[in-house]
């Protein structure tokens, strides 16, 4: 198990790894900003994780098996130990996830102290001109009296999102832009849809997983 990991280490499979896991963090918290501020569909955020969570194994795979040389790369059995350059990459590896990390920090900071203020004060700006064909799916509120089955109206709310993106015409705001209305927050329709910049907003309105649809003043 020892040289196992040894032998990991040395195709720099592990730092492969982390390179990518960061990476793709990095790229779904970017989307999951610019999707929704160019009325991306949900569809296409979920596919960008599912694509890179299957990307992963693969990955490694080929890491594993190939070692780049300055010829290009090559199976790692076909290259002799004194012409590999596994440790110059392990170093230019380790640098770019020290990069790319500090991209990540730079990026979370921006988003929590730039943009995520103007994302709040737009859709009041541009909310007098809201189109008819648009929709707001507040989070749903867990009325029960298990705390666990919070799960459940998460996943309604998901679903509905999933089957509005699919109409037509039809914008549809993201999850992430209706989270700050979740449960605990008063909430007044006409201000909320005013804020989204939405003709029409759904929430439950009982015990009962209910809807009501109701349009922003002209």
């Amino acid at each position: 198990m020892n040289n196992f990991f040894a032998e990991l280490k040395r195709r720099n499979v592990i730092r492969m790894a982390g390179l990518y896991l960061v990476g793709a963090w990095l790229l779904i918290q970017v989307a999951s900003t610019m999707l929704p501020a160019f009325d991306g569909p949900l569809w296409a955020l979920r596919g960008l994780i599912i694509v890179l969570a299957l990307g992963f194994v693969p990955m490694l795979i080929f890491s594993w098996v190939f070692e780049l040389t300055p010829q290009g790369l090559k199976r790692d059995e076909d290259v002799r130990p004194e012409e590999s350059i596994a440790p110059q990459t392990a170093r230019r590896m380790n640098r770019t996830i020290i990069a790319v990390l500090l991209l990540a920090l730079g990026y979370f900071a921006a988003d929590k102290f730039v943009l995520a203020p103007r994302r709040a004060v737009l859709p009041n700006e541009s909310s007098s001109g809201a189109n008819s064909k648009s929709i707001a799916v507040l989070p749903f509120e867990n009325l029960s009296d298990d705390k666990q089955n919070a799960y459940f109206a998460d996943g309604v709310q998901d679903q509905i999102l999933t089957n509005l993106a699919q109409v037509a015409d039809l914008k549809v705001i993201s999850r992430t832009s209706v989270m700050q209305y979740k449960s605990g927050v008063v909430r007044n329709l006409r201000e909320i849809a005013q804020q989204l910049g939405v003709a029409h907003v759904v929430e439950e309105v009982s015990s009962v997983l209910a809807t009501v649809c109701t349009s922003t003043p002209s």
